[in-house]
């Protein structure tokens, strides 16, 4: 039997699959079904929110100390996948962690675009204040150029995880179900917290 070792935590998990769906849903619902649209671009920025105060308080691995990098550490990452002797790692790796960055940056600035449009409207949270002033057309262009971008930084990180799976042998995907992924020592010197590791 495979030791496996608790990495995900139950709010990441939620959060991530939750975060996932209600974003695509406010993308498909777009000038279609309004309401749904609103309700679900609200549930992404109270996600968003959520997970920028767990990154700070929550649980090992769900920490942004813990597994954010910088730029010469990731690119060193990137330039190591190809070659195929990327290090593992139990948490994100550096390539994983600068795509998490970039997608809260970007529905940070999809939500916050949504709700200036609804303020141009006298609407939302935001209307009353300075923003509901601001043309509504350009604020259209600035929502949907994060929208946009935002769906093409979801492509890399399926792809991401996918090369990353392939790279050292196990199923992301599956990872952020469960929570669990394989125990065995990685490349880059991290210890394994032992007390949290079972047999499957």
């Amino acid at each position: 039997m495979q030791a496996t070792i608790k990495v995900w935590d139950l709010p990441v998990r939620i959060f991530h699959w939750t975060l996932a769906s209600a974003f695509f849903i406010a993308y498909l619902s777009a000038d279609e079904l309004q309401t749904v649209h609103e309700i679900a671009g609200y549930t992404v920025a109270g996600l968003v929110l959520f997970r920028l105060v767990w990154g700070v308080i929550g649980t090992r691995y769900a920490r942004f100390t813990q597994f954010v990098k910088g730029p010469r550490t990731t690119l060193e990452y990137l330039k190591q996948m190809p070659r195929g002797n990327a290090p593992r790692h139990l948490g994100h790796n550096p390539a994983g962690a600068a795509m998490i960055v970039a997608l809260l940056i970007a529905l940070t600035g999809t939500t916050f675009a949504g709700m200036t449009l609804l303020a141009t409207d006298g609407q939302g949270p935001l209307a009353g204040t300075f923003l509901a002033g601001l043309h509504e057309h350009t604020v259209e262009e600035i929502h949907e150029f994060f929208a946009n971008s935002t769906i093409f930084l979801v492509v890399f990180h399926v792809a991401g995880v996918l090369t990353s799976s392939l790279l050292h042998h196990e199923n992301l995907v599956r990872a952020m179900f469960s929570g669990r992924k394989r125990a065995e020592p990685t490349t880059t010197g991290e210890p394994l917290p032992h007390s949290e590791t079972t047999q499957v």
